[in-house]
């Protein structure tokens, strides 16, 4: 029986994560294998049925340089669990059984590395994961890595942070699927703003902000000046309170979320 993501035409998949910000769009994040596989499953649909427009997982490793301690925290939680990046393969494909919603992967480039860039992306391509985020791949030295994603249709999605005017539209230029926005600990709302104004001087990729939003004061503000929001710790922390009961709490949030992003 053919499942929900093989209707879907590829020059359709090419677009979808560009697409899906033609409104605000919200994407939800949590880590793999925290508290488990199984529990991911449940509340990623859980995130789905509330209204998320996209799916970020992070892969889970050692080092994870870019994320907070919460998040920090998660991973490690998530590889005592002896979560592996065949599981959460295997927890997409799960998620493909159900939904066919745009999901991106967060994770680093040691674990990429290590799978095999050729086969880690055939199976993005197999499973339509939409994209990854990799931290920690410099913009000069990612060219190795997006050819082959390219070839697997999967977008590299760039991470711009306040830098210099010409940094940020060299960088700006090339992004695919979405631009992740990462306001530095002192950014204000202007600040943030301005960047924004600069990247779209540019290039006509969405901008997605993240890190730090987690109160519906907050999502509000950065929904007005961006074309979408990404809720990470807060998820998580809403996971690490619960463990494996944490279902109807991240429905709840994410649905407040979605209503006071759309106002």
């Amino acid at each position: 029986m053919p499942q929900p993501w093989q209707n879907i035409e590829e020059e359709k998949y090419m677009s979808r994560l560009t697409e899906v910000f033609k409104n605000k769009a919200l994407t939800g994040f949590l880590t793999a294998g925290d508290p488990d596989i199984e529990s991911n499953e449940r509340y990623i649909m859980q995130m789905v049925n509330a209204g998320v427009d996209i799916v970020e997982i992070e892969i889970p490793f050692s080092d994870p340089i870019m994320e907070g301690e919460i998040i920090q925290a998660s991973a490690l939680r998530a590889l005592k669990s002896g979560t592996t990046t065949d599981k959460v393969f295997d927890l997409v494909n799960s998620i493909r059984k159900k939904s066919d919603i745009p999901i991106v992967f967060l994770t680093y480039l040691n674990p990429v590395f290590n799978y095999g860039y050729e086969k880690f992306f055939q199976q993005c391509k197999k499973l339509m994961v939409d994209g990854v985020i990799i931290p920690d791949l410099p913009y000069e030295e990612k060219t190795e890595v997006e050819l082959i994603a390219n070839k697997y249709d999967t977008d590299i999605i760039s991470l711009i942070v306040n830098a210099p005017k010409e940094r940020v539209q060299k960088i700006a230029k090339s992004a695919k699927g979405f631009i992740y926005i990462v306001p530095s600990a002192d950014s204000t709302e202007e600040n943030t703003q301005d960047l924004i104004c600069t990247i779209k001087e540019v290039t006509n990729v969405p901008c997605a902000v993240g890190f730090g939003i987690s109160t519906l004061e907050q999502a509000k503000k950065y929904a007005v000046i961006s074309d979408g929001i990404i809720l990470g710790s807060a998820i998580v922390r809403i996971i690490a309170q619960y463990g494996k009961n944490a279902d109807t709490k991240i429905y709840d949030y994410i649905k407040s979320i979605k209503e006071i992003i759309q106002s």
